[in-house]
């Protein structure tokens, strides 16, 4: 289904959706770079949020995936790299408008507040959708500073 690879970082509260998610991913056909954590055991998701957000501003791979209880302090840890444009989305909606919008190329998902089947539908409506451009470009090239 998909040609691409993935990025997948986590903490511990979101370690059991990143290995689900990993495991789907790889089912999918997508080449997948696990950025950590490996267990549930309390850690601190900066440690793995930014070698994500590298690989995805250095093209190591094609998107990312970051989880942590909220989403959105992973979130925050990756938008500070230039190039990197991390959206929290909670449902398909807000992945579809965020890759076609705002070219969204990590999605942050909070692993407290949804079920592993909206993450993977969430994940899936964030891989298939694409960019749209036009109007929105202009607005995507004035985030980095």
């Amino acid at each position: 289904m998909f040609s691409i690879k993935v990025g997948l970082a986590s903490d511990h509260a979101g370690y059991a959706l990143k290995e689900a998610l990993k495991s789907e991913l790889t089912q999918w056909g997508a080449q997948v770079m696990d950025c950590g954590c490996d267990s549930t055991q309390s850690c601190d998701y900066p440690d793995y949020a930014h070698p994500l957000a590298t690989a995805v501003a250095n093209r190591e791979v094609d998107f990312g995936i970051a989880i942590c209880s909220t989403g959105n302090g992973i979130a925050m840890t990756c938008n500070h790299h230039p190039g990197v444009r991390a959206a929290l989305c909670w449902d398909t909606p807000l992945a579809d408008l965020a890759r076609r919008h705002n070219n969204a190329n990590i999605l942050a998902l909070p692993a407290n507040f949804i079920s592993q089947d909206k993450a993977k539908e969430i994940v899936l409506t964030f891989l298939k959708t694409d960019f749209e451009g036009g109007r929105h470009e202009r607005r995507i090239l004035k985030i980095d500073c």
